[in-house]
């Protein structure tokens, strides 16, 4: 049978590890030609080492596969744009773009530094921008092209003390419905996963209660090689009708998240004041509230 990305030029970013480097693997497995790009940053980004995007690299060259490491930051617009040219320059060509690099700063909201939230942001949602546009001038060119972006539960459902990486994860949503709305005319895709999987971004959980130990161990079963499939269908040519949908992958179970779309409305044919919506308006609205659940709130049951 033929290899679903034969021939195919993928770019993961942060594929030096974790769910990234499952990406890089199999997508390499599927016949694809791999960019793993990771600058080696430890899990809040500081530091560099070209160790784990070289090692990924190897792998893939050992199993017969081909790939070329890449050791930019996506972080800021021009070494972004460099991971673009590093395809283009060996391979030719561009024909996908999972953005999964990240880091985590995480801290209560009113304790959260401005240069935490500043440093998230830039990795996850400026880095993601960064990435496609660079890739986006390529697939206009050449009329075809698919982007993977990684969301969370944490900003799609939301989490304590992640306010930098939810508002990063659900401006990833904005902006890869953005790209779809916008290039869909030149077969271009865009789509979102959001991954539920043991990595060493998760192992920064606390473990200090009976029931934090308990839900790592439940989260350490999800390995991050069930994230990668889902990727690499999304990159294929099967996918070529798919587009502008979120996705979730929780062990052997794939969802499809809804969007933001209204849930009641009330109306009032003399037009509103504070007080009539105080007194009608807002108690009819309320019986329809979005609860603040956090993301183990809605997926209580066990690993399927």
């Amino acid at each position: 049978m033929a290899k679903s990305l034969q021939d195919k030029v993928i770019i993961v970013t942060g594929a030096g590890r974790g769910i990234g480097r499952e990406i890089a693997l199999l997508c390499a497995a599927e016949g694809a030609k791999v960019v793993v790009n990771d600058p080696g940053g430890a899990a809040d980004g500081a530091g560099t080492s070209a160790a784990p995007a070289e090692e990924v690299v190897e792998e893939i060259k050992k199993r017969g596969g081909t790939a070329v490491a890449n050791f930019e930051s996506v972080a800021e617009a021009i070494p972004a744009s460099k991971i673009v040219k590093t395809a283009t320059d060996h391979f030719g060509r561009l024909d996908g773009v999972v953005n999964n690099a990240g880091i985590l700063r995480d801290m209560i909201f009113h304790k959260m530094s401005v240069e935490a939230f500043e440093a998230v942001i830039k990795v996850h949602l400026m880095g993601s921008f960064y990435v496609s546009h660079a890739a986006a001038r390529i697939y206009r060119e050449q009329e075809s092209g698919s982007f993977v972006h990684f969301t969370s539960t944490s900003g799609l459902i939301g989490n304590y003390g992640q306010a930098n990486y939810a508002a990063a994860k659900l401006g990833i949503v904005g902006l890869s419905k953005s790209i779809a709305l916008d290039m869909g005319r030149f077969n271009v895709r865009s789509n979102c996963v959001s991954p539920f999987a043991w990595t060493r971004m998760i192992g920064t959980i606390p473990t200090e209660t009976d029931a934090e130990k308990a839900r790592v161990e439940k989260i350490k079963q999800m390995g991050p090689e069930k994230i990668a499939p889902v990727c690499a269908y999304l990159l294929s040519d099967a996918a070529k009708d798919v587009t502008g949908q979120i996705f979730g992958v929780r062990m052997n179970e794939i969802f499809l998240f809804g969007q933001h779309r209204p849930v009641r409305s009330v109306h009032r044919g003399e037009g509103w004041t504070p007080e009539t919506i105080a007194e009608h308006g807002m108690p009819a609205l309320k019986g329809s509230f979005a609860k603040l659940d956090r993301s183990a709130d809605v997926f209580t049951w066990d690993l399927i």
